[in-house]
């Protein structure tokens, strides 16, 4: 019976990440990256890597339907779209293969700054 609960415990968290992790991506156009990574690792117990390896995974429908909402509202600068999604693939590609070898120290760190930069920026 313990087990169980645990695993409905666990289940609950994961749709509560997952409706933070999506109202943040449709809200500000990013941002669930930076919610479900820790998120999974503080209330998840998931490894480092593979809590940012999942964010990606988690975060590609959401911007599936917030993309779609944003076309449809006619939100979307095209010109800017393609020239930044072409840099995009090229960046995913070579963040995908540092994951690969950064020690979870380091990545943990690295996060960490991005995160203090950003909300940095955002309030200044």
């Amino acid at each position: 019976m313990k087990g169980r609960l645990e695993s409905v415990k666990k289940y609950l968290k994961s749709v509560l990440i997952g409706i933070v992790t999506g109202a943040a991506n449709g809200l500000f156009g990013s941002g669930g990256g930076t919610i479900a990574v820790p998120a999974m690792v503080l209330l998840l117990k998931t490894e480092e890597h593979k809590a940012h390896a999942t964010a990606i995974s988690i975060i590609l429908p959401l911007t599936l339907v917030s993309a779609f909402m944003y076309i449809k509202s006619d939100f979307i600068n095209w010109d800017i779209t393609i020239k930044v999604m072409l840099g995009g693939i090229a960046g995913g590609y070579i963040g995908a293969k540092l994951l690969n070898v950064c020690p979870a120290n380091i990545l943990r760190k690295i996060f960490g700054i991005f995160m203090v930069l950003a909300a940095f920026r955002m309030l200044f």
